[in-house]
């Protein structure tokens, strides 16, 4: 009796190992769509952390200085990604007109701000990091030797979009460059 047991347990693993995958999920264009990638699931703060230590090994190899995550700048770039999102479109104005420099002003950053990089993806952070390091501009900023300061974060739709944020700031500002402004 056992050794019909075991072979009827071998025989269903077998026949599961032999099943073959469903299809992907094709969208209206025919495409593939993307892997759902989970941030709810995730650490927040082991995201920015992963994000920053990269964003950090890329400007070592420039001879930028290392930048440390500031929870201002994090404040501005999650107000913005969620933003994006309400607009659905990725672009650097607020839905109430701001730009990214009345955001981090907003927050209260004290310092200037350096720049911002943006993304709509389905794309996980180092993904979305190495396609702002194939464009010329987003890549100016990630490498300004300039900043000091980072924040970034994101907003995910229920869909697994990914409304990503980040924003680079630093050098003090002077108090008559503050009130010329």
């Amino acid at each position: 009796m056992l050794r019909s047991i075991w072979f009827a347990f071998l025989s269903v693993l077998f026949l599961a190992a032999c099943e073959t995958p469903a299809p992907p999920q094709l969208g209206p264009d025919g495409l593939p769509l993307p892997k759902y990638y989970n941030l709810t699931a995730q650490n927040k703060a082991a995201v920015q952390f992963r994000m920053l230590d990269a964003v950090n090994a890329l400007r070592s190899t420039v001879g930028a200085p290392v930048l440390q995550l500031n929870a201002q700048l994090n404040a501005a770039a999650a107000t913005h990604a969620r933003d994006m999102s309400v607009q659905n479109r990725p672009w650097h104005f607020g839905s109430d007109g701001s730009s990214p420099l009345e955001r981090v002003r907003r927050v209260g950053y004290g310092k200037m701000l350096i720049g911002e990089v943006i993304s709509e993806t389905y794309e996980n952070e180092i993904e979305t990091l190495s396609a702002w390091m194939s464009n010329a501009n987003t890549r100016d900023v990630l490498l300004d030797k300039n900043a000091q300061d980072m924040g970034f974060d994101w907003f995910q739709e229920p869909s697994g979009k990914i409304w990503w944020t980040l924003v680079l700031g630093g050098q003090s500002l002077s108090a008559d460059a503050a009130t010329a402004e």
